[in-house]
């Protein structure tokens, strides 16, 4: 068998876009009904996400996770958080995280892309 042959049938992942932080803010208007970021992130239905990308699942003190979210071992890097905004409940089923999923690549990239900003003080780095 060639290395053709053998190439041919392996997945070969695109690179990920490169996220727009300014556009990811606009995006965030989703994802503001239930998290907060920045200084003082209160009264809000989800987790806050300062410092979030880095962080293990689970690990925002004073939220109430689900079982399966603290059992899921995850740490929030570029790739998890992508899989996360694909649709929560697929990465994660049994979460309380309810989202439908986010399609467009670059739309996630660009949400994260924002997150990173954002130190587990709230403060932008």
């Amino acid at each position: 068998m060639g290395v053709g042959a053998a190439i041919a049938g392996t997945a070969i992942a695109a690179p990920a876009p490169k996220g727009n932080p300014a556009h990811g803010q606009q995006l965030f208007a989703r994802c503001a009904v239930c998290h907060k970021v920045g200084p003082n992130p209160t009264g809000s239905i989800g987790p806050a996400l300062n410092g979030v990308v880095g962080r293990m699942a689970g690990g925002e003190a004073g939220y109430r996770y689900s079982p399966a979210i603290k059992a899921s071992g995850i740490k929030w890097d570029e790739a998890s958080i992508d899989k996360l905004l694909q649709g929560p409940s697929k990465l994660v089923p049994g979460t309380k995280m309810v989202f439908p999923g986010m399609a467009a690549p670059q739309d996630r990239a660009d949400i994260i892309a924002y997150l990173k900003q954002y130190g587990a003080d709230g403060s932008r780095k």
